[in-house]
Protein backbone atom coordinates (compact mmCIF):
# COMPACT_ATOMS: atom_id res chain seq x y z
CA UNK A 1 0.00 0.00 0.00
CA UNK A 2 1.13 3.38 -1.22
CA UNK A 3 2.89 6.86 0.54
CA UNK A 4 2.50 7.89 -2.70
CA UNK A 5 0.20 10.58 -4.15
CA UNK A 6 -2.35 10.23 -6.70
CA UNK A 7 -1.95 9.51 -10.53
CA UNK A 8 -2.67 12.31 -12.24
CA UNK A 9 -6.28 13.08 -14.23
CA UNK A 10 -8.87 10.63 -14.72
CA UNK A 11 -6.37 7.56 -14.15
CA UNK A 12 -6.93 8.25 -10.25
CA UNK A 13 -9.95 5.86 -11.41
CA UNK A 14 -7.76 3.30 -12.87
CA UNK A 15 -5.47 3.61 -9.68
CA UNK A 16 -8.44 3.30 -7.37
CA UNK A 17 -10.09 0.47 -9.44
CA UNK A 18 -7.08 -2.07 -9.31
CA UNK A 19 -6.37 -1.12 -5.19
CA UNK A 20 -9.87 -2.16 -4.31
CA UNK A 21 -8.36 -5.79 -4.08
CA UNK A 22 -5.45 -5.98 -1.01
CA UNK A 23 -3.72 -8.78 -2.37
CA UNK A 24 -1.90 -9.27 1.15
CA UNK A 25 -4.99 -9.72 3.58
CA UNK A 26 -7.49 -10.60 0.98
CA UNK A 27 -9.93 -7.56 1.10
CA UNK A 28 -11.92 -6.98 -1.61
CA UNK A 29 -13.78 -3.27 -1.87
CA UNK A 30 -16.32 -4.10 -4.23
CA UNK A 31 -17.42 -6.45 -1.37
CA UNK A 32 -19.15 -3.66 -0.06
CA UNK A 33 -21.58 -2.04 -1.19
CA UNK A 34 -19.38 2.12 -0.66
CA UNK A 35 -16.59 0.30 -2.50
CA UNK A 36 -19.36 -0.31 -5.89
CA UNK A 37 -20.87 3.31 -5.14
CA UNK A 38 -17.55 4.37 -5.88
CA UNK A 39 -17.13 2.98 -9.18
CA UNK A 40 -20.86 3.28 -10.21
CA UNK A 41 -21.73 -0.40 -9.61
CA UNK A 42 -25.05 -1.17 -8.46
CA UNK A 43 -26.62 -3.22 -6.36
CA UNK A 44 -27.76 -6.80 -6.53
CA UNK A 45 -25.77 -6.62 -9.93
CA UNK A 46 -23.53 -9.89 -9.89
CA UNK A 47 -22.59 -9.75 -13.72
CA UNK A 48 -21.34 -5.80 -13.63
CA UNK A 49 -19.27 -6.37 -10.77
CA UNK A 50 -17.58 -9.87 -12.01
CA UNK A 51 -17.15 -7.35 -15.24
CA UNK A 52 -15.70 -5.04 -12.78
CA UNK A 53 -12.69 -7.50 -11.04
CA UNK A 54 -12.03 -9.08 -14.68
CA UNK A 55 -11.51 -5.58 -15.62
CA UNK A 56 -9.34 -4.64 -12.25
CA UNK A 57 -6.87 -7.35 -12.92
CA UNK A 58 -6.56 -6.89 -16.75
CA UNK A 59 -5.43 -3.84 -15.56
CA UNK A 60 -3.78 -4.80 -12.93
CA UNK A 61 -1.89 -6.78 -15.68
CA UNK A 62 -1.14 -3.57 -18.00
CA UNK A 63 -0.27 -2.44 -15.04
CA UNK A 64 2.49 -4.88 -14.09
CA UNK A 65 4.25 -5.34 -18.14
CA UNK A 66 4.57 -0.85 -17.09
CA UNK A 67 6.86 -1.74 -14.62
CA UNK A 68 8.67 -5.02 -17.02
CA UNK A 69 6.84 -7.31 -15.15
CA UNK A 70 5.28 -10.02 -16.49
CA UNK A 71 1.02 -10.94 -15.91
CA UNK A 72 0.37 -12.08 -12.13
CA UNK A 73 -1.79 -14.63 -13.92
CA UNK A 74 -4.26 -15.31 -16.88
CA UNK A 75 -6.19 -12.43 -17.20
CA UNK A 76 -8.13 -11.17 -20.32
CA UNK A 77 -6.02 -9.02 -22.06
CA UNK A 78 -7.14 -5.13 -21.65
CA UNK A 79 -7.30 -4.62 -24.82
CA UNK A 80 -9.84 -6.83 -25.44
CA UNK A 81 -11.98 -5.78 -22.96
CA UNK A 82 -11.31 -1.77 -23.60
CA UNK A 83 -12.66 -2.54 -27.44
CA UNK A 84 -15.72 -2.80 -26.05
CA UNK A 85 -16.21 0.70 -24.61
CA UNK A 86 -17.85 3.23 -26.63
CA UNK A 87 -16.50 6.37 -26.72
CA UNK A 88 -16.91 9.89 -28.69
CA UNK A 89 -14.75 12.49 -29.32
CA UNK A 90 -16.16 15.59 -27.71
CA UNK A 91 -15.10 19.33 -28.45
CA UNK A 92 -15.02 22.33 -26.27
CA UNK A 93 -16.83 24.83 -28.14
CA UNK A 94 -15.22 27.79 -26.03
CA UNK A 95 -11.20 26.71 -26.27
CA UNK A 96 -11.57 24.05 -29.35
CA UNK A 97 -10.35 21.28 -27.42
CA UNK A 98 -10.99 17.58 -27.75
CA UNK A 99 -10.99 14.67 -25.38
CA UNK A 100 -12.85 11.38 -25.35
CA UNK A 101 -15.72 10.72 -23.59
CA UNK A 102 -18.04 7.63 -22.84
CA UNK A 103 -20.60 7.13 -25.05
CA UNK A 104 -23.03 5.77 -22.30
CA UNK A 105 -21.71 7.87 -19.29
CA UNK A 106 -21.29 6.16 -16.27
CA UNK A 107 -20.60 2.96 -17.25
CA UNK A 108 -17.08 1.91 -15.63
CA UNK A 109 -15.60 0.34 -18.48
CA UNK A 110 -16.26 3.10 -20.89
CA UNK A 111 -14.77 5.68 -18.27
CA UNK A 112 -11.63 3.33 -17.72
CA UNK A 113 -11.26 3.55 -21.36
CA UNK A 114 -11.30 7.09 -21.70
CA UNK A 115 -9.09 7.28 -18.58
CA UNK A 116 -6.46 5.27 -20.67
CA UNK A 117 -6.79 7.45 -23.65
CA UNK A 118 -6.26 10.56 -22.06
CA UNK A 119 -3.30 8.88 -19.95
CA UNK A 120 -1.78 7.16 -23.48
CA UNK A 121 -2.43 10.82 -25.11
CA UNK A 122 -0.26 12.83 -22.09
CA UNK A 123 1.86 10.33 -21.41
CA UNK A 124 1.07 9.59 -18.30
CA UNK A 125 -0.54 5.69 -18.88
CA UNK A 126 2.88 4.15 -18.96
CA UNK A 127 3.81 5.42 -15.54
CA UNK A 128 1.13 4.17 -13.63
CA UNK A 129 2.16 0.77 -12.51
CA UNK A 130 1.41 -2.17 -10.19
CA UNK A 131 4.03 -2.89 -7.30
CA UNK A 132 6.59 -5.42 -8.10
CA UNK A 133 6.35 -7.20 -4.85
CA UNK A 134 4.05 -10.37 -5.56
CA UNK A 135 1.79 -10.34 -1.84
CA UNK A 136 1.24 -6.70 -3.18
CA UNK A 137 1.12 -5.63 -6.68
CA UNK A 138 -0.73 -2.33 -5.54
CA UNK A 139 -1.26 0.26 -8.31
CA UNK A 140 0.90 3.65 -7.62
CA UNK A 141 2.22 6.50 -9.74
CA UNK A 142 5.78 6.38 -10.94
CA UNK A 143 7.17 10.08 -10.33
CA UNK A 144 10.36 9.31 -10.01
CA UNK A 145 12.89 11.50 -12.82
CA UNK A 146 13.88 8.09 -14.82
CA UNK A 147 10.24 6.44 -14.52
CA UNK A 148 11.88 3.22 -13.13
CA UNK A 149 9.81 2.92 -9.77
CA UNK A 150 9.50 -1.02 -8.26
CA UNK A 151 7.82 -0.63 -5.32
CA UNK A 152 4.75 1.25 -4.55
CA UNK A 153 6.02 2.10 -0.73
CA UNK A 154 9.96 1.83 0.05
CA UNK A 155 9.17 1.74 3.44
CA UNK A 156 7.17 -1.69 3.03
CA UNK A 157 7.48 -3.99 -0.07
CA UNK A 158 10.94 -1.98 -1.12
CA UNK A 159 12.29 -2.83 2.63
CA UNK A 160 10.92 -6.17 2.61
CA UNK A 161 12.38 -6.92 -0.95
CA UNK A 162 15.85 -5.84 0.11
CA UNK A 163 15.91 -7.78 3.17
CA UNK A 164 15.30 -10.64 1.12
CA UNK A 165 17.92 -9.69 -1.40
CA UNK A 166 20.58 -9.15 2.06
CA UNK A 167 19.60 -12.51 3.17
CA UNK A 168 19.74 -14.58 0.33
CA UNK A 169 23.29 -13.20 -0.23
CA UNK A 170 24.71 -13.76 3.44
CA UNK A 171 26.67 -16.24 3.72
CA UNK A 172 24.83 -19.38 5.83
CA UNK A 173 26.33 -20.39 9.22
CA UNK A 174 28.04 -24.27 9.02
CA UNK A 175 26.26 -26.34 11.60
CA UNK A 176 28.31 -26.93 14.56
CA UNK A 177 30.23 -30.27 14.90
CA UNK A 178 29.97 -31.78 18.36
CA UNK A 179 32.94 -31.44 19.96
CA UNK A 180 35.37 -34.24 21.02
CA UNK A 181 38.34 -34.11 22.82
CA UNK A 182 41.42 -35.77 21.08
CA UNK A 183 44.21 -37.46 22.85
CA UNK A 184 47.48 -35.13 22.17
CA UNK A 185 50.15 -37.32 20.12
CA UNK A 186 52.85 -37.82 21.92
CA UNK A 187 56.38 -37.79 20.48
CA UNK A 188 57.73 -40.92 19.66
CA UNK A 189 60.81 -42.45 21.49
CA UNK A 190 63.82 -42.73 19.65
CA UNK A 191 64.55 -46.44 18.64
CA UNK A 192 67.88 -48.06 19.15
CA UNK A 193 69.70 -48.10 16.61
CA UNK A 194 68.28 -45.51 14.32
CA UNK A 195 69.23 -42.61 13.68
Amino acid sequence: MSERSAAPGALVLVQDLVNTLDLESGADTLDTADGRARFGLPEGDAAGIESARTLREALRAALLAHAGHPPHRGVVPLGTLLAKAPLVVTVDPADGSAALAPVDGGALLSRVAAAVAEGGAAGTWIRLKACEATDCHWAYYDRSPAGRGRWCSMQVCGARAKMRRYRSKRPRPQPKRAWTRQEPKRATEPQPGGS
